[in-house]
């Protein structure tokens, strides 16, 4: 189990450091039914990458067929790497420059009106319409599946996957439940400090793991 948990470790560190989860959580708390709805939004992030993981963990131990790091998972994350670099550029272009005025997303605009099943739903979309935790979140279910772990260490890893990958909307609604009263001041400060580092955070996050990704592939891919 220790070579699946290390092998998919940073990328899912890497879906977890979301600032748009985490500022999604804390307007859901801070709206109308915020304990409900901050609740499903966590539950949907959940379930989505729990959904994720039970489909590319087995697909991937079946086209490995119970070789550890086959060839293909070589070039696989040679791919994962220069997306993600490829992404981390396109941010840096598309970065906040002073006289260019960006909106906010359309469905800050709707926090006020939000349901648990909409709030569910929307995490279902941002985790899955967002590149980055898509290309990481399937990165880390095929290093889990071509770990030379046993089958139930690689479904502890999948857990551990989910688990980690869902603390960006987990710690706010811990502080929201357990802090008292000053947990709306607590996270609105987590909220001004993730929508202000925003583009820089993501930045080091992508050129720093498609640097990893490309360096591991290279070294698999020539050795």
């Amino acid at each position: 189990m220790g070579d699946a948990v290390g092998g998919m470790l940073a990328s899912a560190a890497g879906v977890a450091i979301s600032p748009m989860s985490l500022i999604a959580t804390v307007l859901l708390l801070a709206g109308p039914r915020g304990r409900g709805n901050g609740t499903a939004f966590a539950a949907g992030w959940a379930v989505a990458l729990a959904v994720l993981a039970a489909v590319v963990v087995p697909l991937g131990s079946w086209l490995a067929a119970g070789r550890a790091d086959p060839e293909w998972s070589w070039w696989f994350e040679l791919v994962l790497g220069g997306l993600l670099l490829l992404l981390g550029l396109r941010l840096w272009w598309d970065r906040p420059r002073e006289g260019r005025v960006h909106g906010p997303p359309d469905w800050m605009r709707t926090v006020d009106r939000s349901t648990p099943a909409r709030s569910a739903g929307l995490a279902v979309v941002l985790l899955a319409t967002d590149p980055k935790n898509l290309l990481l979140a399937v990165g880390a279910g095929v290093s889990i599946a071509t770990s030379t772990a046993a089958p139930g260490g690689k479904a502890g890893a999948a857990v551990l996957l989910v688990l980690i990958g869902s603390l960006g909307t987990l710690l706010p609604l811990g502080v929201h439940l357990l802090d008292g009263a000053r947990a709306p001041r607590r996270l609105e400060e987590w909220k001004a400090w993730a929508a202000t580092h925003n583009t820089a955070v993501l930045l080091v996050l992508l050129l720093t793991l498609g640097t990893t990704h490309l360096g591991a592939a290279l070294s698999g891919l020539t050795t």
